[in-house]
């Protein structure tokens, strides 16, 4: 598979083009599709996967406008981790473009529980992240982590940490048509007592990696947050049910411009908001 990122015009958003049959579909919530180990967009009965890792990235440095063509069903894999893509971006270069970038500030707690799953968002004047996982497994019993995200946090902390799963699910996985262009090369492969391919990027990679899964499945509410999420033990399917319950609570929160400026009204002028961004060329 190969992808292209293309410069876009104000306002157009994050969209996906599959090149190879001629459908476009906008990277926001409306056009969902499965979450299965992985985030996938569906529209007018075409698909494209795995997409959290390449929003991860253009969530986290501010990419607001950009079209992203795909010739197949996934968005390719790589290293497994959102570091590609970010060292891609950098590349390529960005263009800030002069039209207003608003937030989605949270004013009111927004939570969603599943059994012993859970993730919430607060009000924050910034957008920070704190997870935690666990599981029934001596490698990962539990790790946790809070991070501020901001470009230079997710590039330096975050980016390179991979995706991971457990052998006994590989075959499932497969089996399943999901993860068909994976491979020892591009996730941590966890056994019963250990990682039986490559070393560990971070001793705590794999919450990390949980970080930037929750990242990008947030960059579909199409606006940049201004809220503190606490997660434990979610993962895809949660993270896109906060997104979607934030959005239908309208007391919960409202549209900013950038920290430390007045919300303006509607037909205000746009000066001193900070513009959106989009790639020069990639």
């Amino acid at each position: 598979m190969r992808l292209r990122l293309r410069p876009a015009p104000a306002e157009h958003g994050i969209r996906f083009r599959r090149s190879d049959v001629g459908v476009e579909i906008p990277a926001t919530l409306q056009y969902l599709g499965g979450q299965d180990h992985a985030t996938t967009l569906t529209h007018e009965g075409v698909s494209i996967g795995t997409i959290e890792h390449l929003l991860a990235a253009l969530g986290a440095l501010g990419v607001d406008d950009v079209l992203v063509e795909v010739d197949g069903p996934e968005v390719p894999v790589l290293d497994g981790s959102a570091a590609p893509f970010v060292i891609l971006l950098h590349e390529a270069g960005l263009r800030p473009l002069a039209v207003p970038r608003l937030y989605i500030k949270v004013l009111e707690p927004i939570e969603v529980v599943r059994g012993g799953k859970s993730v919430r968002i607060l009000p924050a004047d910034h957008f920070e992240v704190t997870y935690t996982i666990g599981f029934d497994h001596p490698l990962l019993r539990h790790q946790a982590l809070a991070l501020r995200v901001t470009s230079r946090s997710f590039t330096e902390a975050i980016a390179s940490a991979r995706t991971f799963g457990f052998l006994r699910e590989v075959e499932m996985l497969r089996q399943g048509g999901l993860a068909l262009g994976g491979s020892l090369e591009n996730a941590v492969v966890i056994g019963e007592t250990g990682v039986l391919n490559n070393k560990l990027r971070f001793a705590d990679e794999f919450v990390r990696h949980k970080i930037l899964d929750a990242v990008g499945d947030l960059t579909l509410l199409a606006h940049p947050l201004l809220g503190r999420v606490e997660a434990k033990k979610a993962g895809h399917a949660l993270h896109a049910a906060l997104a979607q319950k934030l959005l239908a609570t309208p007391a919960a929160w409202e549209l900013v411009p950038r920290p430390g400026i007045p919300t303006l009204e509607k037909g205000a002028s746009p000066a001193a908001r900070e513009p959106d961004l989009r790639p020069a060329e990639a």
